[in-house]
């Protein structure tokens, strides 16, 4: 009884604590993590600074994610409310998918081809996801028209704060 009471404290303890949300919200990207690659669909490599310059000008949503995250998988539905509520913003899915295939597979599986999607091909350590304090997906990040970080950090797009920042920036632009 003993084992089995320490075994449902541990799993708890790290369903609760495996997210751990960063300590101080960053408000632009240093030049190494903007410097990172990341893989598009048809396998061409993209600075994570180019893929931000493309949506210069509009505000943008990054969304991390994996095809193996349930939760990830249970967000996008919330993912496609926001992009309703906003058909101004754009949107891009950065994955932490294992391998290129597994990535395909899920865009696939998921319906979210025909999207913007770009793939961490060096795995889930790396500079960008490193300066971003990345320790778990989902995460979602709001990008102003300037390539800034709008708002750092939030585990669900359904999260007030996206919106409310999202209506700021879009005040901005009037």
């Amino acid at each position: 009884m003993r084992k089995f009471t320490i075994f449902v404290l541990a799993l708890f303890s790290g369903i609760v604590f495996s997210q751990k949300v960063p300590e101080i919200n960053k408000v632009e990207f240093s030049n190494e993590a903007l410097n990172q690659k990341i893989t598009s669909l048809e396998g061409k490599k993209f600075s994570i600074s180019e893929v931000i310059k493309k949506h210069e000008g509009r505000i943008l949503i990054i969304d991390f994610w994996a095809s193996w995250c349930q939760d990830c998988i249970l967000a996008l539905p919330a993912t496609k409310e926001l992009k309703e509520k906003n058909p101004e913003l754009d949107f891009v899915y950065f994955s932490l998918d294992r391998s290129y295939e597994q990535w395909k597979r899920g865009l696939a599986k998921y319906n979210i081809t025909d999207q913007e999607n770009y793939w961490f091909d060096e795995g889930w350590k790396n500079s960008f996801n490193n300066y971003i304090d990345l320790n778990w997906v989902p995460r979602f990040m709001v990008i102003d028209q300037t390539g800034k970080i709008a708002k750092y950090y939030s585990i669900h797009p359904s999260d007030p704060e996206i919106q409310k920042t999202i209506n700021e920036l879009k005040l901005k632009t009037l």
